[in-house]
């Protein structure tokens, strides 16, 4: 396995909420997890699975007026579908193409809201909820973190 492989990996577990990843291609496999295993490992072990480190986040905003006007408050009857992996929103399957949902559209469970490229992988988001599109907060072509809200449903 390509060693710029294995560090896209480390990079997406970092900027991810996942704690263990595992790829296979073939017969070569590697893990990466955030996780410390309770066994003892070969030393030649120990360096395929390097330790996955946190960067420092930025220091809390301690203005609770904007933290308050940048975050929507939800209602009993929304729900919001959030960004499952970090990659690239996308709101139509080809540039140009009508988008999978505009605001006021009615969508049920399964139906197809937007795709997320990550890794050059191209993946579908559907709802999860039957119901009416009120709001779409991701722009088109954006890069999106994982837990991110995306689309709100009523």
């Amino acid at each position: 396995m390509d060693i710029r492989k294995v560090k896209k990996l480390i990079e997406l577990l970092e900027e991810s909420g996942i704690a263990e990843i595992e790829i296979k291609e073939g017969e070569e496999s590697v893990r990466i997890s955030r996780q410390q295993t309770a066994f003892a490992m070969h030393p030649a072990m120990q360096y395929a699975q390097a330790p996955v480190q946190n960067i420092a986040a930025p220091p809390a905003n301690t203005n609770t007026s904007t933290a308050a006007v940048s975050a929507p408050v939800a209602n009993k009857n929304e729900h919001t579908v959030t960004a499952p992996m970090v990659g690239t929103f996308y709101a139509s399957a080809t540039p140009g193409a009508k988008s999978f949902v505009d605001i006021g559209s009615e969508v049920n469970a399964g139906d197809t809201l937007c795709i997320i490229e990550a890794m050059k992988m191209m993946n579908q988001i559907e709802s999860d909820k039957a119901g009416r599109v009120t709001a779409i907060l991701a722009k088109n072509g954006e890069p999106v973190e994982f837990g991110q809200p995306l689309f709100i449903i009523e």
